[in-house]
């Protein structure tokens, strides 16, 4: 039986395009809330795998949803790799800051997947749990994004460390990404052998940086992701979503090798339509605030996105998560009026 999820990706059209969600899985849902309360610590709910595959299934027992995304987080990789990461309540992830080329010379490869296995474990148990039309995607955060939480040690709104960092000491921050993109393969590599279908690179960061950077920083560590990846899978799908990219994500899909492009809320989709290359998939990208509003005017939003689509290989997504105040019926409207419209 196919995946229709897997078949656009393959650059196939269908009719109603496969729907998932970014985060999907997470605070909105009920029964999510009621799970971390009883796992304890962000980490915790991530590193016990019985936990991460109910996580994981609990928007597609209640949805329906064409893919499944691993339950995980990006910033995995760094605890991996032996920084100092914690989830504090109201705050969000905090981190020791790994700010000079020294600090950042401390970490290593040697305990990450050891860390991790409990992550590669969850994706095994998934294998066996979904139905046969849904796919499993694993993800990782690209070494940019990634980057940004290590240097600044917690979400930030201006870049400062992360950008005086790299423009400053472009060879030490440099070892960093190299690093990175080290760890991502592996942290990616690992989740496609316990059984995913498909990986998507969230480059959530993309859209601080000047454009010459962006290519420095952003797409050649995403390229040679994909290129060792396509080594040994060389028809892996894998989507990248440079959020923030604005017109560089012409450049973005072109110099990559991504099979597929996820599409942020501000990206316009006739010009995306006509800017990315011929063929090639796009995901997304009604706004998550249009699941907080509902009724007619999330219904002609949808509309919208599936009628622009219709010419291209297209997977319905949001342009960005789904927000923790959503109302769980919203999104089962959502589904219905995806599939309604495109029928």
């Amino acid at each position: 039986m196919t995946k229709p999820f897997l078949e656009v990706l393959k650059g196939k059209r269908c009719d109603p395009p496969p729907i998932w969600l970014m985060r999907q899985a997470g605070r909105y849902l009920p029964e999510y809330r009621q799970l971390r309360a009883k796992a304890g610590g962000f980490l915790d709910l991530c590193y016990t795998p019985e936990f991460a595959v109910e996580v994981t299934l609990q928007p597609i027992n209640r949805y329906g949803f064409d893919a499944a995304i691993l339950f995980s987080d990006i910033l995995v990789v760094p605890d991996g790799l032996g920084q100092d990461v914690s989830f504090v309540e109201g705050t969000g992830p905090v981190l020791k800051p790994v700010r000079s080329a020294a600090e950042a010379d401390l970490l290593s490869m040697d305990g990450l997947l050891g860390t991790l296995a409990p992550v590669y474990e969850a994706v095994s148990q998934l294998t066996g749990r979904l139905g046969a039309e849904t796919a499993l995607v694993g993800f990782a955060g690209a070494p940019w994004t990634v980057a940004c939480y290590m240097v600044e040690g917690r979400t930030s709104r201006d870049f400062h460390a992360v950008k005086s960092f790299c423009y400053g000491d472009p060879e030490g921050f440099g070892r960093l990404m190299d690093l990175l993109v080290e760890a991502t393969v592996a942290h990616l590599s690992a989740q496609i052998e316990a059984g995913v279908d498909a990986v998507q690179i969230f480059e959530s960061h993309a859209g601080v940086l000047p454009a010459p950077e962006f290519m420095t920083w952003v797409v050649e560590p995403i390229r040679r992701i994909v290129a060792a990846l396509r080594v040994k899978w060389p028809d892996l799908p894998i989507i990248g979503f440079p959020r923030g990219a604005g017109s560089m994500y012409v450049p973005f899909a072109e110099k990559t090798g991504v099979t597929a492009i996820s599409l942020d809320t501000a990206v316009s989709l006739d010009w995306a339509m006509e800017a990315l290359p011929a063929g090639m998939p796009i995901q997304g990208n009604i706004d998550p605030v249009f699941l907080l509003v509902g009724g007619d005017e999330m219904d002609q939003a949808v509309k919208r996105i599936v009628d622009t689509c219709r010419g291209r290989p297209h997977i319905f997504n949001l342009g960005h998560g789904v927000d923790k105040q959503t109302d769980p019926g919203t999104v089962q409207r959502l589904v219905s009026k995806v599939r309604e419209f495109s029928s």
